[in-house]
């Protein structure tokens, strides 16, 4: 018994179902460009407007499409899509773009219109039907069409100054969200895991026990770094974003951070364990310090003091208690 394929190839397509292909990416596009819009518009109004003009664009050259078959063929579309042709470009779920920043929902449209140019100017090379080369034609010159108009699109609604506003707006929910639970989730890591490691270090001189308390303590520390985090704020009045995305930002980095200084312990020789523990620290720290420069504007001098002086105290306190 011979199997069908599960999908055509393009070149397996007729006239017509390139067209009907044609007419469901066109309506799936101007829906994702709609789904954008809803979830850009309470904070991002100007750029929720360019995508209501993008879908409507699309909407245009999808009636356009429409007519044609109509002209040509008949009234009844073929029922064909994107996910039933081998190699042609897909679209993510929409429930896995509710949560991209405004830069990330921009360039995935840019690239939506410029997949779609150059899948029609890549599957004029596979068939040999003049008026077929030709079709496909047309739709790479519509797609590179709508590439443009975009453009135009967003200089109508979008000045220089909505735009820094929004970039701006967009910005500070990033470092609300991620960069600054994640910077207190590493400096906590980094930092209080100092003193149970290099106590158990220097007391024991056992580096796989070592190693074992400080993945202990680092795990803990994350886990509980990762719960306060989100218990303690919901977002909505603080306007601090998701408290799930920021209990993961918090707990992920304050498990690395006390990760990075243990991970040397599995090494058995302890001098040189110990060695390499202390040269991670000291790049965790002056990593620490170029966070809160580069991102949350932190003085380099204060951050200096803060972080290293700090760290420096909780090791002394760890190697003293422990060689004690």
């Amino acid at each position: 018994m011979r199997f069908l394929p599960s999908r055509k190839r393009l070149k397996d397509l007729s006239e017509q179902e390139v067209l009907a292909l044609a007419i469901a990416s066109e309506e799936d596009d101007a829906r994702i460009y709609r789904s954008f819009a809803q979830h850009l518009r309470e904070d991002y109004p100007a750029s929720a407007a360019v995508f209501e003009d993008m879908a409507a664009e699309e909407d245009s050259h999808r009636q356009t499409l429409i007519d044609q078959h109509c002209a040509r063929f008949s009234d009844t579309i073929p029922l064909i899509r994107r996910e039933h042709v081998a190699g042609f470009h897909t679209r993510a779920p929409l429930w896995l773009t509710a949560n991209l920043s405004l830069e990330a929902i921009r360039a995935q449209a840019a690239g939506m219109e410029q997949d779609a140019e150059n899948f029609y100017l890549n599957a004029m090379k596979q068939v040999s039907n003049a008026d077929t080369r030709k079709l496909l034609g047309d739709l790479a010159a519509a797609e590179a069409g709508h590439q443009s108009t975009a453009v135009k699109m967003a200089e109508k609604h979008l000045d220089p100054a909505t735009r820094d506003e929004e970039n701006n707006k967009a910005n500070r929910q990033f470092l609300l969200t991620w960069v600054q639970p994640g910077l207190a989730g590493l400096m906590d890591g980094s930092v209080s895991t100092l003193a149970p490691i290099f106590a158990t270090a220097f007391a024991t001189q056992d580096t796989h026990t070592t190693f074992l308390v400080g993945l202990a303590a680092s795990v803990g520390a994350g886990i509980s770094m990762g719960f306060t985090e989100a218990a303690s704020d919901d977002g909505e009045l603080s306007g601090r974003g998701s408290p799930v995305k920021r209990g993961f930002a918090s707990g992920i980095m304050t498990t690395l951070g006390g990760l990075g200084h243990a991970l040397p312990y599995l090494i058995t020789d302890f001098w040189t364990a110990t060695v390499i523990a202390l040269i991670v620290v000291f790049v965790e720290l002056w990593a620490i310090v170029w966070i809160q420069n580069r991102f949350m504007k932190t003085p380099f001098g204060r951050a200096t003091f803060q972080v290293v002086l700090g760290g420096a105290l909780v090791f002394a306190a760890g190697a003293l208690i422990g060689g004690g």
